[in-house]
């Protein structure tokens, strides 16, 4: 049963738009770019490092810093510039009202700058849904699917993990989650399926319906 005091932790990327058609290509692109240029490899290799960094700790930003001491916020910036982001976002209008339906506290927490963050709430409306944003460099760069992170925004708000229910396309970051003893949600269209999740569905639109809500 759903409460008030409930603390609704989603996703950006994804999740709550889908990230897939246009954004994502172009990161991953800037992001090759980036190690290219600052570790002076060929686009093959950058590409496998990019990849390899991505699975092993569902971030390539926490690779590069741990590896070869990247500056956080100089990698955000060069891999985070659009031409035209308005375009590129492919959002649902309905998911405002799906989300002003659900009771409880709104938080975005994403992997993403900020800059970036504001301006796809800007351009999706989604801005006047969330009472808090947290984005990577709120979190001291300890992105997800680490549990400093996630520490770090529940010591921020003064709440606890029980209280939380996390909204999420990733696995890894729903499994870090629901260590932390929270409920989870995965936003995911695949068969496969998880212990660690509490909720699956397809498509965001489907949450209000799952969580009983009209």
């Amino acid at each position: 049963m759903l409460k008030s005091r409930n603390v609704w932790i989603f996703d950006l990327d994804n999740t709550l738009h889908n990230a897939t058609p246009h954004i994502f290509p172009h990161i991953n692109r800037s992001m090759r770019e980036y190690i290219e240029r600052h570790l002076g490899v060929d686009e093959a290799e950058a590409t496998r490092i990019r990849q390899d960094y991505w699975t092993r700790y569902g971030a390539t930003l926490l690779g590069l810093m741990r590896h070869h001491d990247t500056d956080p916020r100089h990698f955000l910036r060069e891999t985070h510039q659009f031409p035209d982001l308005e375009r590129m976002v492919a959002f649902e209008k309905p998911v405002i009202h799906m989300l002003q339906r659900l009771p409880g506290r709104k938080i975005i927490f994403s992997n993403a700058p900020r800059d970036y963050i504001d301006a796809v709430l800007n351009i999706t409306g989604l801005g006047a849904c969330f009472a808090a944003v947290y984005a990577v460099e709120n979190v001291n760069f300890q992105p997800k699917p680490m549990l400093a992170g996630f520490r770090t925004l529940l010591h921020a708000e003064r709440i606890k993990p029980g209280q939380c229910i996390m909204v999420e396309d990733s696995l890894p970051n729903l499994v870090s989650a629901k260590k932390l003893g929270m409920k989870t949600v995965w936003v995911s269209a695949g068969y496969r399926q998880s212990p660690c999740v509490d909720v699956k569905i397809s498509n965001i639109l489907q949450l209000a319906k799952r969580y009983g809500q009209r």
